[in-house]
């Protein structure tokens, strides 16, 4: 059973609300603090979709968890969104594609919102974290991650990057940042490397072997 957290504080105009990406939410993502977290535990509303990508992204904030979902929001949505780019609203109304066409009817009546949905949930951002009317400080949070010399995007970014270039297991370098930090982010590679060929059950004693020396 998942750890519970205390909720965030949800302002009335965002009851109901996924604080990951503004669609309706039913679930509560729980974040427990870890020796590294620059945050106290907390538990944010999310839709079902963002509640399973939290879950397997965690990394080392609720803000770096947040961009992580965004980058499998724009992963999985990729098809979506490229709508925006390969169509404007007024060319699809235009296009010429008959409405009682079975295929490209459907598509021109769909596409636009479809872009749209996707794209709002990419770029929403939810609203400033706080606990019983305290702010929950980010400390000038900034998701721009550095690592030998390259610029990423996000932690998450970097994580793809370093799982693709070096065959690894990318969710088992994402545990392992979690536990230690992406301050160790180097460190995080190298116990991945070591371990490429570890069954599941020698990866999970090498996260909880981790996670012991942490509280250590």
């Amino acid at each position: 059973m998942q750890d519970l957290a205390p909720l965030i504080d949800i302002p009335f105009a965002h009851r109901h609300t996924c604080w990951f990406c503004g669609e309706p939410s039913n679930q509560q993502f729980s974040y427990i603090k870890q020796t590294h977290t620059p945050h106290s535990s907390l538990s944010v509303p999310c839709c079902n979709e963002c509640l399973k990508l939290a879950k397997a992204h965690r990394l080392t904030s609720i803000w770096d968890c947040k961009m992580a979902v965004k980058d499998e929001l724009m992963r999985i949505y990729e098809k979506h969104l490229a709508i925006g780019v390969n169509w404007t609203q007024q060319e699809l109304e235009e296009s010429g594609f008959e409405d009682d066409d079975k295929i490209f009817g459907g598509f021109k009546k769909s596409a636009w919102m479809m872009y749209e949905i996707a794209r709002d949930r990419v770029n929403y951002k939810g609203w400033p974290l706080s606990l019983n009317g305290i702010l929950v400080e980010d400390y000038g949070y900034d998701a721009h991650f550095s690592f030998d010399g390259v610029n990423y995007r996000s932690v998450s970014q970097a994580i793809g990057f370093y799982a693709k270039q070096q065959t690894l297991d990318k969710r088992f370098l994402e545990d392992i940042i979690a536990i230690v930090g992406k301050q160790h982010f180097g460190f995080a590679v190298r116990v991945a490397q070591i371990n490429i060929a570890a069954v599941p059950e020698m990866k999970k004693q090498v996260l909880q072997d981790l996670a012991a020396e942490q509280v250590s």
